[in-house]
């Protein structure tokens, strides 16, 4: 499988592909990188953080999760604040081979892209089994938060449900990687069906 070298963006939060998060850019490292994908059509890696922050700290150890989302910038502008506020949207999940720090601190890594793990993968029709999630998205879509997100969710698309799903589920960062390790539609939805299940129980 190819592997592309491609420059990360470590936070402490996690995207699916077809999700959406705003994030406002202050650090020239990540300043320069945004300037840059604007102007070569590129995107960038959004990784979950083990240890460490998200601002960099000189000798600061940063402990990165090896799966990940690539995500390319949708809409960008210039913050009350003056910084730099961009929306970005996740395309497809990838696994990090190996990752280090170039001299500007920006964090890059050589990655394998999981190929039926994106928004372009054949789509998956939803069972009936499934339905109860369909209803369940419909509902969340209306709510304004979502609304304000703008995301389009195919709710004929078994992985999008699955994307969707898992990008609103209110559990901890840790679970969520969880789920966005699993690249199959339905072991993620197994997977969220258990975490829904425990939460009803407390």
């Amino acid at each position: 499988m190819a592997m592309e070298t491609l420059p990360l963006f470590p936070l402490n939060s996690i995207i699916f592909p077809k999700g959406r998060i705003s994030l406002q850019i202050f650090e020239s490292r990540y300043v320069d990188l945004i300037r840059q994908c604007l102007r070569d059509q590129t995107g960038f890696g959004v990784v979950l953080i083990e240890a460490g922050n998200e601002v960099a700290h000189k000798g600061q150890k940063l402990d990165i999760h090896r799966v990940g989302t690539y995500c390319e910038v949708v809409d960008w502008n210039e913050l009350p604040n003056n910084l730099l506020g961009v929306t970005v949207e996740g395309i497809k999940t990838f696994s990090i081979v190996e990752s280090w720090r170039e001299k500007n601190n920006l964090c890059v890594a050589d990655v394998t892209y999981r190929l039926n793990d994106a928004v372009d993968s054949d789509p998956i029709e939803v069972g009936d089994e499934f339905q109860e999630y369909v209803d369940l998205l419909k509902g969340l879509s209306s709510h304004p938060m979502v609304e304000d997100l703008d995301i389009e969710i195919s709710f004929e698309n078994l992985r999008e449900i699955a994307w969707c799903v898992a990008e609103l589920l209110p559990v901890s960062n840790k679970e969520k990687q969880a789920i966005l390790e699993l690249s199959d539609p339905i072991s993620r939805l197994e997977q969220i069906e258990l975490y829904i299940a425990a939460m009803n129980q407390q």
